[in-house]
This record gives C-alpha cells, sequence and structure tokens, in this order.
C-alpha cells in the first residue's frame, strides 16, 4: 500500500494525500515556500538506483511544507540496511527522483505548517519511517516531516545517540511485545547482538527482564555484547553454538529474534521450547524449507513483521518507551563511526559490505551530520 504523505520534489502532493471530499477545504490551507535562508540546501540523493556510486551530495531545493508539517533542521541520520536495498534496487520501491536517501533523523524544528500543533520552532525531534510511502529521506540539511511521524528528543541525549537508536529500537520493540510478547524470566536469542538491530533486541529484552543469548565473530565484540547486558555470548567463530545453547536452556529457547536474511528453520525449531517463538523480520526473497512437523508438534509459533506496516499512532506510542529508555540511559546507542553527510557514498559501501557480503566490518551504526 502506497500512501501520499507529504511530497516534495515534483511528487504528486498535497492533492493526492487527500480524498475528493478533503479538497474542498484545501483552499483554507497556506502553502508557501520556506524563508530565502532554506531557500536550498546541501542533500545526498540519487538520480537512478545503482551502485554507491550514483549517490549524489549535492544541491537542492529546501523542502516545502505542507499540510501537518515541520521543516526540520537536520542535526544527524544514520545508514540502515533499507537504505542499501532501496537505493541498489534490490527492495523495488516507488522512487521519484531526485530521491533523497535515508529513513532516520534527529534535528530541530525551524518552521511549522499552520495546522501543525504538537511542535514550535526549536523544539528537539527525532523520526524515523521516512523515504518510504512517496516521502522523501533525511540525508539532507532539512527536511518537511508530517509531525506524526516526529518525537521529541529527551534533555541530556544527543541527536547521534537518538537517531542511532531510531528505527532498530522501533523494530526490536515490535518484535519482542506485539510479536512475541516476550515475558521476564524467558529466555531469548538473537544473533548478532552487537549489530543494529542485534544490540537493540539485547538492550531491550534484558530491559523486559529476559535472559539474553546472542552471538558475536570477534572476542572484542563478544565483550561488548556483555556490556550491553546478553547473558550469554557465544563466539560462532571458535565455540559451537547449538551445543553452547542446550547447555545454557536445557529447556530450549522461549523467542527466537531472527536478523538473518536465510533462516535455517530446522535448526532454529530444534533449539525452541515448548510454545516457543521465532520472530522474522528479514529476507524479502528468502524461500528456505520449514519443519512443519517439528513445529506445530511443539506448539510453537512464527511471527512475521515488517516495520512499515505500522501506524503512526503505533510508532508514536513505541517511541514513548524508547524515549524513556534513553532519559534513563537504559537504552544505549551502539555507534560504529559519524562521517559528514558529503561521505554518503562511502557509508553506503560500508553498510552493503556488512549487510549484504556479511564481512562484520561494522560494530554498530554509521551516524551521518551534514
Amino acid at each position: 500500500m502506497w500512501l501520499q504523505l507529504g511530497c516534495p520534489y515534483g511528487q504528486r502532493g498535497l492533492s493526492a494525500a487527500l480524498s475528493s471530499q478533503e479538497m474542498a477545504g484545501v483552499s483554507s490551507v497556506e502553502k508557501w515556500t520556506p524563508s530565502d535562508e532554506h531557500a536550498r540546501m546541501k542533500a545526498a540523493y540519487i538520480n537512478q538506483i545503482g551502485p554507491p556510486e550514483v549517490i549524489v551530495y549535492g544541491d537542492l531545493p529546501a523542502p516545502k511544507l505542507e499540510r501537518g508539517q515541520c521543516l526540520v533542521r537536520v542535526a544527524a541520520v544514520d545508514v540502515n540496511p533499507i537504505d542499501v536495498y532501496v537505493r541498489s534496487g534490490m527492495v523495488p520501491a516507488k522512487l521519484t527522483f531526485p530521491f533523497i536517501l535515508g529513513r532516520d533523523l534527529a534535528g530541530t524544528v525551524v518552521e511549522i505548517a499552520p495546522d501543525a500543533k504538537r511542535f514550535k520552532p526549536g523544539d528537539r525531534v527525532w523520526g524515523t519511517n521516512q523515504g518510504f510511502s512517496g516521502r522523501q529521506g533525511t540525508f539532507a540539511e532539512f527536511a518537511a516531516v508530517d509531525e506524526q511521524w516526529l518525537y521529541p528528543i529527551p534533555a541530556g541525549v544527543s541527536g547521534e545517540e537518538v537517531v542511532a537508536v531510531s528505527l532498530v529500537s522501533v523494530t526490536a520493540h515490535l518484535g519482542l511485545l506485539r510479536g512475541a510478547k516476550l515475558k521476564a524470566g524467558e529466555v531469548l536469542f538473537v544473533n548478532g547482538g552487537t549489530g543494529g538491530v542485534g544490540s537493540a533486541v539485547v538492550q531491550m529484552a534484558k530491559i523486559l527482564g529476559a535472559r539474553v543469548i546472542t552471538t558475536a565473530g570477534s572476542n572484542e565484540k563478544a565483550e561488548a555484547g556483555r556490556t550491553l547486558g546478553a547473558d550469554l555470548v557465544i563466539n560462532y567463530q571458535t565455540q559451537d553454538v547449538d551445543a553452547t545453547v542446550r547447555a545454557f536452556a536445557p529447556d530450549g529457547v522461549n523467542v527466537w529474534f531472527e536478523t538473518l536474511r536465510e533462516p535455517d528453520f530446522d535448526r532454529t525449531v530444534a533449539l525452541l521450547a515448548m510454545r516457543g517463538r521465532m520472530i522474522v523480520m528479514a529476507g524479502r526473497e528468502a524461500r528456505p524449507a520449514f519443519p512443519v512437523g517439528p513445529f506445530y508438534t511443539k506448539d510453537c509459533s512464527l511471527h512475521g513483521f515488517a516495520m512499515f506496516n505500522s501506524t503512526a499512532e503505533e510508532i508514536r506510542a513505541i517511541a514513548q518507551d524508547i524515549n524513556g529508555w534513553l532519559a534513563a540511559g537504559k537504552l544505549k546507542a551502539r555507534i560504529d563511526r559519524v562521517l559528514p553527510l558529503a561521505q554518503a557514498a562511502e557509508a553506503h559501501r560500508l553498510q552493503e559490505a556488512s549487510t549484504v557480503r556479511r564481512t562484520g566490518a561494522l560494530a554498530g551504526k554509521i551516524v551521518l551530520k551534514p
């Protein structure tokens, strides 16, 4: 389903976002161009899908505010695997070129539409789920964002911190609470507990009172996983993962949060406890074999989800939890490096190598600053 919620740069615009009944009142909603100060901006964008080299860093017109939007001066963005998939064409997407990359942002509101009520100029905000469903992305000095997709940044939390946990924490929350309904005392397993989603799952599962098992590809990453709170970190390069899991959880794993694009269900189901739950959130083209008999005879359940199916109201409620945990120091960003936005192509090369070719080159998020 493709929604039109706010589309600068030649997309269908406000009229496409409203029903014929709503259009009757559009004339009373003021639309204007940004002030001269915000007339143009630097951005990282593409004019076609392709390798990282198609990313252009240059000038674009600043977005025009539309109904219910805030103009945000962007302070920080991050790179997600979905950015790589969309830019490369691995995930087909409806794009209008030039298309600005990026899903997440942190910044400061500088202007608001007349009907925008939730924020005012000067407010520090963060957001996720941009660059999708007709919305331009965030890799720019300014972004016009529907206020329903923005959330306040807690005092004492930096833009770099909140942007690095934004999409991955929403993803972890959806899987753990809406999907698995994780309970205190249960055993959870997640691959790659120092990566983007993995680190969020480890921390959030501990906040919820679970006993957490995760994996890492080096002793250094294993130590980082323990620092994040994991009860057991298995170095998959030197240890037998399955045997170590069975020794730690002889009755099986209650919740298996799968981050791999090609799950091995035969292996996973064997390690699940009676009435265990498995969460999948990756691998659009994956078609692995599935052991139906062993699965249903253990009363197991499988839960799949895609973040973009969530409503603005659902994510806003999740954002309140994330903000509370950030403010309390219970949820911490795992940042691999911070680069200038001008190096967006290099950031995409690094992310693609780590995500697609599984080089393990990154130990956390790449944050970019305009």
